[in-house]
């Protein structure tokens, strides 16, 4: 895969960069209720767009770190974490994902290409293209902690759902295998022939099947992983590149780079089912965590095709970058938010009370940034509702109240409590302020 991206961007009179973007845990709670499911579109000419699939629209750009020309994307799991692999800078950069910041940048080995994540979240797995190795990075301290010798141009990388095996293809032209890893050991213990040239690598979600891309034999691959054997072969079109597989396990959706298509594979059956005309140059494809679209990046259009797999049909295109070649499609947890309230006083007026100056000052947990437009509700600690007020650029909220005798001096001077709700894309949170007299 990488090297049919650099061939294709010297073709374009620019140096060929790669880098790849994995979704992983990063401790942090996911939000109850609804959360959104947002694509990572690595664009080999800089930058990751991030896509709203509710909208299919492009809602922010990320830089990712100082790295140039993005890669590749994986996904894995609760979307709080993204890693993206820089070729140029020999770095795996960190973001979180439900702010989309940038945390870190870990150093790993020469050529980052290809990124995966255990299922527990605890590690992370690196193919150095030019280095012919697997980097093992410590999800916690994010360092890496050990390196695997694999082969030359490892390139895509996926594990079992299990977490004991490693997979990693070798984009070396001719007849290609792919390697083996234990992940108790961090060591090869096999290499499988697949075909000419494999590039990209998928699982099945029950472990049972893994699917190799022969980019020159034009055709997939399905490995039987007990036994690490071919059991199949399913011709495709024209230089096929990028390889995602239906929830339910029975599909696998291949990009035909040379064939401007989309192949619809029967994965028990071993046969192509449907071949979907997408953008030019077609490089990977994602899907939507419920299986009903596909996403499809293409490298010369600059666009993403949308796919029903329902119909099999393409429903839309959006713009994104330059060069879109990876992708990735999670569902992201809204960002955890704190909330600080502060102090108000109480006055007394004729038949009640006023309460001055209630406020509250929401932000970010994970970066300390303010949380605008905004509604914090105020209530007194029994649950008397006070005010409302929607939190400024500070992320500030304040508010009088005016209140009724009955509710009393003796509840009223407890405090009041400052809440938000929560949506999308911030989580809720509570906090106590304090009440006293004027």
């Amino acid at each position: 895969m990488l090297g049919q991206i650099r061939k294709v961007s010297a073709l374009c009179g620019a140096a060929a960069v790669g880098a790849a973007l994995l979704l992983v845990p990063s401790g942090t709670a996911i939000a109850e209720g609804p959360v959104r499911v947002l694509g990572y579109v690595a664009n080999n000419g800089g930058g990751v767009s991030v896509l709203d699939t509710a909208t299919n629209t492009v809602t922010n750009t990320l830089v990712d770190s100082g790295g140039d020309s993005p890669y590749g994307v994986g996904v894995a799991f609760d979307g709080t974490r993204g890693y993206i692999t820089n070729i140029r800078d020999n770095t795996l950069t960190v973001i979180d994902t439900p702010t989309n910041t940038v945390d870190a940048a870990v150093p790993v080995g020469d050529g980052p290409a290809g990124v995966v994540v255990s299922p527990s979240g605890g590690h992370v797995y690196v193919s150095n293209y030019r280095a012919g190795t697997v980097s093992v990075v410590d999800a916690a301290t994010l360092t890496t902690t050990e390196t695997i010798p694999v082969g030359a141009n490892a390139d895509g990388i996926a594990i079992t759902p299990n977490g004991k095996r490693l997979y990693v293809a070798h984009d070396v032209v001719g007849a290609g295998t792919v390697s083996v890893i234990d992940t108790a050991t961090n060591t090869e213990v096999g290499d499988i022939p697949t075909g000419n040239t494999p590039t990209a690598v998928a699982v099945t979600p029950d472990g049972a099947k893994l699917l190799v891309v022969n980019k020159f034999s034009n055709d997939v691959a399905v490995v039987d992983t007990a036994s690490d054997t071919v059991i199949g072969r399913v011709p495709v079109s024209f230089i096929p590149h990028g390889v995602a597989i239906s929830p339910d396990g029975a599909r696998a959706y291949v990009t035909n780079s040379e064939g401007h298509s989309l192949s619809v594979v029967d994965i028990a059956a071993l046969t192509t089912v449907a071949q979907i005309p997408v953008g030019s140059r077609p490089i990977s494809v994602a899907l939507t965590p419920d299986g009903s679209t596909a996403y499809v990046t293409n490298y010369n259009s600059g666009t993403l095709s949308i796919v029903d797999t329902a119909t099999l049909a393409v429903v839309g295109s959006v713009p994104v970058g330059v060069h879109p070649v990876g992708l990735a499609i999670h569902h992201v947890p809204a960002a955890p938010t704190k909330l600080v309230a502060g102090y108000a006083q109480l006055q007394l007026r004729l038949l009640g009370f006023t309460v001055r100056g209630l406020d509250a000052t929401l932000t970010e947990s994970h970066t300390g940034r303010p949380v605008a437009g905004k509604p914090i509700t105020f209530r007194t600690v029994k649950g008397h509702p006070l005010c409302t007020a929607i939190t400024n650029s500070v992320g500030k909220a304040q508010c009088d109240a005016n209140v009724p005798l009955l509710v009393g001096v003796s509840t009223l001077l407890l405090g009041y409590t400052a809440s938000y709700a929560g949506d999308l894309t911030h989580g809720r949170s509570v906090a106590h302020g304090r009440i006293g007299l004027l």
